[in-house]
């Protein structure tokens, strides 16, 4: 049996979780440094998986069966593909730079209503949600996705309720119930979700008698696997909703800027540039896989959808006052990108939705951590309490421009090849869409330029006078980000190729063809 190297990269930080966790109470230093020595690790087994795929190979690579429920067809079956490889990727990159960041994110509080804060706990949880991420991004048995899809909530709704940030404005009691309203607004959204997905699991596996992405696809290619249009539509329903809350697309995603504005910076990336981009994919994995009819059937009414988050959430973003929410709102403008890519149900579209989820995972990260250090300092999220940074906190404010920058998909950086891609697909196929989707990248242009000069320009507040500027280990999170944005930005290569013929096979389930340029004869 060859080595099970899907099952080892998500079990490492599986084990470091338990390994974090059980450190005495008074060695903290030593959990956290426990903690980034397996994210390295695992980030080393990503990158083997990565160098061991290959990209004109079978479509599942790497793969894993064994028997896990046997009474009720489950079973423990892994694989990747083109697309997973890069998200698996993405994930075990992240993690060590949301860890090094949250150093000091849990160490002890001697205040009124919190004596303490279990260190160990906070980046056990870490851990955590990136075992779960991984395996969900590798999981081609439909049950045991769902369950990675629902088990991953609760180590998030401990990070988010438990570990909320310190520059909050108020009491100790007000900060800990808003806290607690956003993580379980979190919880109760998403598990609405999973709750009517998993009437669809079970839906499924009553028409088709596996839960394996690998035998439907044979039932359907042979003939025998018979889905009615109407069963195949609600099953879709079923399954989009659940990952519409999670992505989050426009009306479902308002549990998102309450999480990201309470959480500290370093879980508020956790959720938007990891945990979300579960959604997207499964989107890609599940709906167009499993209902290719019904995917196209809701194609209309899901780009509306994801053309009013663009704009929606723009527009939101350029009102905000608060640094953290501000962010949110852009990050839902952001996902209603990726969403229009996918079902633009072109190779560019959705080739560029899939660099959109990698990049903007690198690119909000950068942005968000650094915003994160900057709140640190100040002890405020509001936009409002900074002015001058640049003049007191200079590489600060260069990185903290770099990360927006890249989030407006400035030419030369990555988000600007995926932005590109994902319009390029739609305007060919639906060009008024494309047309509305181009007034995103304007008002981004506007919501990053206003929150830099508010910020980061004008006369030095007295309140930021003593400000310092990014030490040793806060630039070992910035500068290696900005440098990876900046290298997918001249050259995505690595990741296109991985991509483009993952995305051939997601066009074959839902037997699209990109359409034609019209070429007018010579006379």
């Amino acid at each position: 049996m060859s080595f099970p190297l899907l099952t080892a990269t998500a079990a490492l930080p599986a084990i470091g979780a338990i390994a974090t966790a059980a450190v005495p109470a008074a060695r903290r230093t030593a959990a956290k440094w426990l903690a980034l020595l397996f994210s390295l690790g695992t980030l080393v087994l990503a990158a083997v998986v990565f160098l061991r795929f290959e990209p004109g190979g079978d479509r599942y690579q790497l793969t894993e069966s064994r028997a896990w429920i046997a009474d009720f067809g489950v079973r423990y079956e892994l694989g990747v593909d083109g697309i997973g490889v890069a998200l698996l990727g993405l994930t075990a990159l992240l993690i060590p730079f949301v860890i090094v960041a949250a150093w000091h994110d849990a160490d002890p509080l001697e205040t009124k209503s919190t004596r303490w804060r279990p260190t160990q706990g906070f980046f056990a949880l870490i851990l955590m949600v990136e075992a779960m991420v991984i395996l969900s991004f590798v999981a081609t048995d439909v049950f045991l996705f769902y369950i990675l899809f629902e088990a991953m909530l609760i180590p998030m709704y401990f990070l988010i309720g438990g570990f909320g940030d310190r520059a909050h404005a108020g009491t100790d009691e007000s900060a800990a119930a808003q806290r607690s309203y956003a993580a379980v607004k979190f919880l109760l959204y998403n598990l609405a979700g999973g709750l009517i997905m998993l009437a669809a699991v079970i839906g499924l596996y009553v028409v088709a008698g596996s839960f394996s992405l690998s035998e439907i696809a044979e039932a359907r290619a042979n003939g025998s696997l018979e889905m009615a249009t109407s069963t195949e539509r609600w099953l879709f329903l079923g399954f989009f909703s659940a990952f519409a809350v999670k992505a989050p697309l426009w009306p479902l995603h308002t549990w998102l800027p309450n999480a990201m504005g309470e959480a500290t910076a370093p879980v508020a990336v956790l959720i938007t540039a990891i945990v979300d981009k579960v959604g997207t994919f499964a989107m890609l994995r599940f709906c167009l896989g499993l209902f290719p009819e019904a995917s196209k059937w809701a194609t209309p009414v899901v780009i509306t959808l994801a053309l009013i988050s663009i704009v929606y959430g723009a527009l939101l973003a350029v009102g905000q006052r608060d640094i953290k929410r501000l962010i949110a709102y852009a990050s839902i403008s952001h996902f209603g990108f990726i969403i229009l890519g996918i079902f633009a149900m072109t190779s560019q579209g959705q080739s560029g939705a899939t660099l959109y989820m990698v990049n903007h995972g690198i690119s909000t990260a950068a942005l968000l951590l650094v915003a994160g250090f900057l709140i640190t300092r100040r002890g405020s999220r509001l936009i409002a309490d900074y002015g001058g940074v640049q003049k007191v906190a200079p590489v600060l404010a260069g990185t903290f421009l770099i990360g927006g920058l890249a989030t407006l998909s400035l030419p030369g950086l990555a988000p600007f090849v995926s932005e590109f891609l994902v319009l390029v697909g739609t305007f060919s196929a639906y060009p008024v869409a494309g047309i509305i989707a181009t007034s995103g990248i304007v008002l981004a242009a506007l919501y990053v330029l206003v929150l830099y000069q508010r910020t980061m320009t004008g006369p030095v507040q007295e309140s930021v006078r003593s400000m310092p500027d990014l030490r040793a280990r806060e630039l070992a999170v910035a500068v290696p980000l900005i440098a990876v944005l900046i290298f997918l930005g001249v050259f995505p290569k690595p990741l296109t190729e991985v991509v483009n013929p993952a995305v051939e096979h997601t066009m074959s389930d839902v037997q699209k063809k990109d359409p034609q340029p019209e070429v007018e004869a010579a006379k």
